[in-house]
């Protein structure tokens, strides 16, 4: 017992020992009606460390009696997939069967498409019962297939008061802890450093146990946690709630043109041994989606910026990374590319597959010329200022307009610039 780490000896078994989520798995919570009902249908977990993804996925299995599978997409491939699945459908054919099976994978934004097009079919013909989990926005992470199969459900970060309900429940019921002269005199420290992460404050509280002569009492204040951890109270947690309120402040500095408030959340992001290339890869992104095209040098900074973080590394990168960002939040700003790509994306779910107009089409054989692919096609390069009038859209939606310019000089003259050639287009021809 003694070498089993203590956030898994504390792991729950049922929901009345579940800590945290009351949104989902309170009373009228879906995912308790779900497990109340024994109809569970396939979703995926989305939230932070630490706040019981994989407790309640387990937690669903044993109160159902379900067949548990589980896969880590750091390790899994298409063929573990496979395997798995004709187990889940030989454990779903038994006459002992009481629940459709349940497919764990943990860290699903991992699995590449080809793996997560492998679970389609088994999760479409009710195979299995597909539990994911991830850190990671399942929009941008996980194919649409699936996302259409499974409802996302998100989890939060730990508050307060889940955490002393979790460190109370601890010290009463741990088989090690209540052995041991356990004192609390303070939780500042410990819930500051646990960040809204039950397996951290677990780990925490372990580590000072195990760090405690047999015959001293294990003292729990904001001094006895600091010097076991070695870390500053007030450093950045970059694996707890801080980690995306900080990178969220450090976003909305760039964005509202204030270098100073900037340079402060980037500096505490550096000081607390943020991931120098995740704060790279979120300057790129910046750059594109909040700048634009009233400074496209700014995307070419940004991208510079991450390669020159890869050839200097660290500390001095530090010093790359401030210049961009001082250059990103002094910049001029237009989000009308994302507002346009949004509109565009809104546009294609609204109307499906339209077809390509014919004379935009490709037509490399015979056939395709008969059936006037590329027929009436003008290249542009053949008429004056490189432009000409016709129709680039599909029929159906040939009057939409998705880019509209942004109030910034560089976005003005290339307005200017299509309203000349359009208002002239007889001139073009």
């Amino acid at each position: 017992m003694a070498n089993i780490p203590l956030a898994e000896r504390m792991r729950p078994s049922s929901l009345d020992d579940y800590i945290g989520q009351k949104h989902l798995v309170g009373q009228g919570g879906i995912i308790r009606n779900m497990i109340e009902t024994g109809r569970i249908n396939s979703f995926i977990l989305w939230g932070p460390p630490g706040v019981g993804k994989t407790t309640l996925a387990r937690i669903i299995a044993n109160t159902t009696e379900a067949e548990f599978y589980t896969l880590s997409a750091v390790t899994s491939g298409v063929k573990d997939v496979r395997e798995v699945i004709e187990k889940c459908a030989a454990a779903g054919r038994s006459v002992f069967a009481k629940a459709r099976p349940i497919l764990f994978i943990d860290e699903i934004h991992r699995f590449n498409k080809s793996q997560q097009d492998s679970l389609l079919g088994a999760v479409e013909k009710g195979v299995l019962t597909l539990i994911g989990a991830t850190t990671e926005n399942p929009s941008f992470e996980v194919i649409r297939p699936l996302l259409s199969r499974a409802q996302v459900y998100t989890l939060k970060s730990l508050e307060k008061d889940d955490l002393q309900r979790l460190l109370d429940n601890t010290l009463a019921n741990d088989p090690i802890l209540t052995k041991r002269n356990v004192s609390v005199e303070e939780t500042q420290a410990l819930f500051r450093f646990a960040g809204g992460d039950a397996r951290k404050l677990l780990n925490i509280i372990d580590l000072i146990e195990q760090s405690t002569p047999d015959d001293s009492p294990v003292i729990i204040n904001d001094k006895t946690v600091i010097d076991r951890l070695q870390e500053n109270p007030a450093a950045y947690d970059r694996n707890g709630e801080l980690h995306y309120d900080i990178i969220s402040a450090f976003i909305k500095s760039v964005r509202g043109s204030d270098p100073d408030a900037a340079l402060y959340w980037l500096a505490r992001m550096v000081a607390g041994g943020e991931d120098p290339a995740f704060i790279a890869r979120r300057l790129v992104i910046l750059a594109a989606e909040d700048i634009g095209l009233a400074n496209p040098n700014a995307l070419l900074l940004a991208n510079a910026t991450f390669d020159a973080l890869q050839k200097i590394g660290w500390p001095e990168g530090r010093i790359i990374l401030a210049e961009c960002t001082v250059y990103l939040a002094t910049s001029a700003k237009s989000n009308s590319t994302y507002m346009g790509i949004a509109a565009a994306l809104a546009e294609v779910e609204k109307s499906g597959n339209l077809p390509v107009p014919l004379h935009l089409r490709n037509a490399p054989t015979k056939l395709m010329k008969d059936l006037g692919y590329h027929e009436g096609y003008k290249y542009a390069h053949d008429y004056k200022n490189n432009y000409v009038e016709q129709l680039y859209l599909p029929e159906e939606i040939k009057t939409s307009k998705f880019w509209n310019a942004g109030s910034n000089p560089a976005e003005a003259t290339m307005q200017a610039r299509m309203d000349s050639l359009k208002e002239n287009k007889e001139l073009n021809s």
